[in-house]
């Protein structure tokens, strides 16, 4: 017997840059740098480490030529974290035509978790979202993510604005 698990999905968004609390860390041992050509086995092993605790399963199954094909839109942009030039996490940029910037992904890697690199991460991921846009920048979370996910989200700025629940 398959059990459903109900969840809820929380939107979230920040209408100015002002509203940014950061939390940066300052070491030269952290570097982010844009992926300009991510191979689609990198971006694969991203997308599968940073969500395998999280139910992320809406592009396992992509081919190569559907992350490809993904990557190269002139609106999508993926940034990767590294720590020591080891990869640490990534977030994933998205301009939408309203002029919004959503952060479709964001996360660290299992080993990283628990070192304020998740703060850092999305410090960052909000400054490159608003040099992208003036209008406003967005995200959403849910129950099955990290559950820092949500506070760290809140403490950078963002406000909800909507909710829904489903199952899986």
């Amino acid at each position: 017997m398959i059990k459903e698990i109900e969840v809820t999905r929380t939107y979230l968004k920040m209408t100015a840059a002002d509203e940014l609390k950061p939390a940066k860390i300052e070491s030269d041992r952290l570097q982010i740098h844009q992926v300009v050509e991510c191979p689609a086995s990198f971006y694969r092993y991203l997308y599968t480490e940073v969500g395998r605790k999280y139910h992320w399963c809406d592009r396992l199954n992509w081919t190569d030529i559907q992350i490809k094909n993904h990557l190269k839109q002139p609106n999508i942009s993926i940034w990767v974290l590294y720590s020591m030039s080891a990869p640490a996490g990534f977030f994933e940029l998205k301009q939408h035509e309203d002029k919004s910037v959503e952060i479709a992904y964001f996360g660290t890697l299992d080993e990283f978790l628990g070192r304020g690199l998740g703060k850092h991460l999305l410090t960052v991921a909000i400054e490159r979202a608003w040099d992208l846009t003036e209008n406003y920048i967005w995200l959403h979370t849910c129950t099955l993510d990290h559950p820092a996910a949500m506070p760290n989200y809140l403490n950078r700025g963002f406000r909800p604005f909507k909710q829904e629940t489903y199952y899986i």
